[in-house]
């Protein structure tokens, strides 16, 4: 009986040994498990709070990015075109349509840059005005002038477009001020004369490139903003020939005949009185030369009719 109670004891006592001994390979199998979590977690925390100083920094640039590429589409939506245009026209009145021509440039907020005028046969005007016109208006003032003809003769129209330079000026231009910002700043730090120096150099060449693409810049914009426009006028009109009274006064005809005729007269005599006058020991010589000759030419023949006489006698 005490044998077997014994036995129980001990097997009573092997039980309990047994689940402790799980019960502690549980206990530190869970404690390792919720250790290795816990350090997991700390990285992941680690990890996760470096992705979002990372994250708030590709966020910026992914704003900037996005505002370039929203500029840069912004820009294509908007075509940036020089716009000119030539036209060779005619009007019935060479004064009337210039008028108007001025008169619409100036309603549309053009101006006119160019204007000349001539006359031809007397009565025809013929002339070429040049204007600068708002975009908005260019096909607008077009229309009006083919509206004051009565013939188009020639028109031309032409664009050129620009917008890919316009925005490549654009990036340049914000990374030169970028570089700019970056000279200055390094040129308050600087405490050696040398570097002061070079980055005053290097400054200048960065300024002058700015203004360089600013002004390029601002020359495509006021081209695009306005449109330039040719126009040559001419007159349509045919002149009449107008009643010459002149050519109706008899008198004075005659009396313009005659002067003419009593001049030519006048100019003769006195051409042969400066001729006589002028030549004449020349005139004198020859008279001399040509009496001798007659006179011996006279004796010789003379003498020989007497000598006939005398030999028939």
């Amino acid at each position: 009986m005490l044998k077997k109670m014994f036995y129980m004891v001990l097997l009573f006592v092997f039980l309990l040994g047994g689940c402790s001994g799980g019960m502690s390979q549980d206990d530190s199998k869970m404690s390792a498990d919720g250790d290795r979590n816990s350090s997991m977690e700390n990285v992941s925390e680690g990890e996760i709070g470096f992705s979002e100083s990372d994250k708030a920094d590709s966020g910026e640039d992914a704003k900037a990015e996005g505002q370039a590429s929203q500029k840069i589409e912004e820009a294509a939506a908007q075509r940036m075109v020089i716009y000119n245009a030539e036209m060779d026209i005619r009007v019935i009145n060479f004064e009337k349509a210039r008028n108007a021509l001025e008169q619409k440039a100036k309603a549309y907020n053009g101006y006119i840059v160019q204007s000349n005028s001539n006359r031809y046969d007397g009565e025809q005007q013929s002339g070429t005005m040049t204007f600068r016109i708002p975009q908005e208006h260019f096909h607008a003032f077009l229309n009006d002038a083919e509206g004051l003809s009565v013939q188009v003769n020639n028109r031309h129209v032409s664009g050129q477009d620009v917008t890919e330079e316009y925005v490549d000026l654009e990036s340049r231009l914000k990374s030169k001020k970028a570089v700019e910002a970056r000279l200055l700043d390094f040129m308050k730090q600087a405490q050696k004369t040398e570097d002061l120096l070079k980055i005053s150099s290097d400054l200048a060449d960065v300024q002058e490139q700015i203004e360089q693409i600013a002004g390029r810049k601002k020359f495509l914009e006021n081209q695009t903003a306005l449109s330039t426009v040719t126009i040559t006028l001419q007159e349509n009109e045919v002149p009449f020939p107008k009643i010459d009274n002149d050519s109706l006064n008899t008198w004075q005809k005659i009396k313009k005949q005659f002067a003419d005729n009593i001049n030519i007269l006048l100019a003769a005599g006195s051409g042969i009185i400066v001729f006589l006058v002028g030549n004449l020991p020349i005139l004198i010589l020859v008279a001399m030369i040509v009496a001798a000759i007659i006179y011996f030419v006279r004796k010789k023949t003379k003498s020989g009719q007497k000598n006939n006489v005398d030999s028939n006698s």
